[in-house]
C-alpha cells in the first residue's frame, strides 16, 4: 500500500512538472514586451491576474525600437507573447515583418471603426487599438510664473526666444511617442517647415532626453518648464496633482495605441485572454486612473458614466486635429526621421544651441536698431541653422528611403548608412557653426 502511494505520488509529481497536473500547474505565464511606464503596466497586471489567478502577467520593458529588435531576434517559440505600444506605425513595421500573428475575434463590439479618419483596429485584424492618444506641450505652472514665461499653445510659439532653455524633448530613435510626436509635426507642417520648427525648438531645448519619460517627469518636478509629449504624460501629471497642465495644438492628431500577439509566442491562448481585457469595458476603465490618464477607444457613451468630469473626448478633439495621420508614410521614412533627428540634433545639440542663442541676440539687437547689412548676415544665420540637411525630394526617394530600411548586418548596406550619417553629423556641425558665426556678426554691425 506504502509502495502503491509512493508511485502515485511520483506519477503526480513527473505530470504536474510536464504541465498535466492540476489547473495552477498549467497556468500559464504571458510575457508583455511594451514601452508603457510601471505605473501603467502594473495596474493592468494587477487587475488581471485578480481576474485571471491562472495566468501570469510578465513584463519586459522595452522602448518600441528596441522592442521591435527584441522581438526579431528571437526565435519562434521563444518570443514574448504581446507587443503593447503607443506607435501605429511601429505595429506596421513588426506586421510587415511577419512578427504578428492575427488576433482572431477579440475587438469590443462597441468600439468605433475610426476615431476622425483613422482606423481604431488594424483590417487585417494583425493588432487592435488599446487606448487613443494625441499630441501636444505640458508645461510646469509654477516654472512659468517663476520665469514670467506664457503658456505655449501651437508648436510654433515654443521657437520664440523667450522660450530658450526652458524646452525639453525625447528623440524619436528613444521613444516612439516622440516619433509619433516629430511626425505629426512633420505631416502637418510638411517636410520642410516641419524641420525648420523642430530645429528652432530643439535649438531653444534644455534637453534632449535619453527616455520619453524624461520629459514628463522634469517638467512634473519643475526641472523643465516646457515639454513635448503624447498626451498621456501631460494628463497623468494634472490629475495625478502636479502642477502642470497640457493643450493639444491645431496640428495634432488622434491616433490608436495599440496592442497585437506576437507570431511564434510561447503562449497565445492565454495572451488573447488579455489583450481581449485590455479592450473590455473593465479594462478601459482603468485607462481613467490618475496614474495612467488615457482615451479610451470607446466613446464616452458606451463607459456606463464612469467618464471623469472635464476629461478630454478623443473623438472631438480628432474632429478639430488639422493632422489626418498617415501611418504608411511614417512607416516608410521612420528610420530616416530617426537618423536625421540624432545626427543633427541629439548628437549635436550643443551646438544648435550656440547658434540659436546667437540667432536670438542678433535679432533683439536688430529689434531696436535696424541695419541692412546686419539683416542680411542674420537671414543667412537662420538658413544655416535651420535648413533641414535633407530636403523633401530627398525624403521622397523610394530607393534611398529602402536603403534605411535594409538589414544593416548586410556590411554594404552599414557602410552607405553609416556614410550618409556622418555625412549628416559633419554637415549639421558646419552649419551650426557658420550660423553662430553670421549672428556674431550681425550683432556686432548692429553695435
Amino acid at each position: 500500500m506504502k509502495s502503491k502511494f509512493i508511485s502515485q505520488s511520483i506519477l503526480t509529481v513527473a505530470l504536474t512538472f510536464l504541465g498535466y497536473g492540476t489547473q495552477s500547474a498549467i497556468a500559464g505565464t504571458v510575457t508583455v514586451i511594451t514601452s508603457f511606464p510601471k505605473e501603467l503596466t502594473q495596474i493592468y497586471k494587477s487587475a488581471f491576474e485578480k481576474a485571471n489567478p491562472d495566468i501570469k502577467i510578465e513584463i519586459l520593458n522595452k522602448n518600441t525600437v528596441q522592442g521591435i529588435s527584441y522581438v526579431r531576434e528571437l526565435p519562434v517559440g521563444q518570443r514574448p507573447d504581446v507587443f503593447w505600444a503607443s506607435a501605429p506605425d511601429a505595429f506596421e513595421v513588426m506586421s510587415g515583418l511577419k512578427l504578428l500573428e492575427p488576433i482572431g475575434d477579440l475587438a469590443n463590439k462597441a468600439t468605433p471603426a475610426k476615431v476622425g479618419a483613422y482606423p481604431i483596429n488594424a483590417p487585417d485584424n494583425m493588432y487592435l487599438g488599446q487606448a487613443l492618444a494625441g499630441y501636444g506641450l505640458m508645461w510646469n505652472t509654477r516654472y512659468m510664473a517663476a520665469n514670467k514665461l506664457s503658456a505655449p499653445k501651437q508648436w510654433a510659439d515654443l521657437t520664440k526666444p523667450e522660450y530658450f532653455g526652458h524646452v525639453a524633448m525625447s528623440s524619436p530613435s528613444r521613444s516612439g511617442t516622440t516619433h509619433l510626436t516629430v511626425e505629426t509635426l512633420l505631416q502637418g507642417e510638411g517636410w520642410e517647415k516641419g524641420w525648420r520648427q523642430l530645429l528652432q525648438i530643439s535649438g531653444n531645448s534644455a534637453a534632449i532626453t535619453e527616455r520619453s519619460f524624461g520629459v514628463p517627469d522634469g517638467v512634473n518636478n519643475g526641472q523643465f518648464g516646457i515639454g513635448l509629449v503624447i498626451d498621456f504624460f501631460g494628463l497623468a501629471g494634472k490629475y495625478s496633482g502636479f502642477p502642470v497642465e497640457f493643450v493639444y495644438p491645431d496640428v495634432t492628431a488622434v491616433v490608436p495605441a495599440n496592442i497585437a500577439l506576437v507570431a511564434g509566442s510561447k503562449n497565445a491562448s492565454e495572451a488573447k485572454k488579455f489583450i481581449s481585457y485590455t479592450v473590455s469595458q473593465q479594462g478601459q476603465e482603468l485607462l481613467y486612473n490618475p496614474k495612467i490618464s488615457r482615451l479610451p477607444i470607446l466613446p464616452p457613451e458606451a463607459m456606463g458614466g464612469k467618464t471623469p468630469a472635464g476629461y478630454p473626448n478623443p473623438f472631438e478633439i480628432a474632429k478639430r486635429a488639422k493632422v489626418q495621420f498617415n501611418s504608411d508614410l511614417s512607416e516608410a521614412r521612420y528610420n530616416v526621421v530617426s537618423a536625421l533627428f540624432d545626427q543633427t540634433i541629439t548628437f549635436r545639440l550643443k551646438e544648435l544651441q550656440a547658434a540659436t542663442k546667437a540667432i536670438h541676440a542678433a535679432e533683439a539687437a536688430l529689434a531696436k536698431k535696424t541695419n541692412a547689412n546686419a539683416s542680411e548676415l542674420l537671414k543667412q544665420a537662420r538658413e544655416a541653422a535651420f535648413s533641414p540637411v535633407v530636403n523633401a525630394q530627398k525624403a521622397a526617394d523610394k530607393e534611398f528611403l529602402a536603403l534605411f530600411a535594409a538589414n544593416k548586418k548586410d556590411a554594404a548596406v552599414s557602410k552607405s548608412v553609416t556614410g550618409l550619417e556622418n555625412y549628416w553629423n559633419n554637415s549639421a556641425r558646419q552649419n551650426y557653426e557658420r550660423a553662430k558665426s553670421l549672428a556674431e556678426q550681425a550683432l556686432a554691425a548692429v553695435k
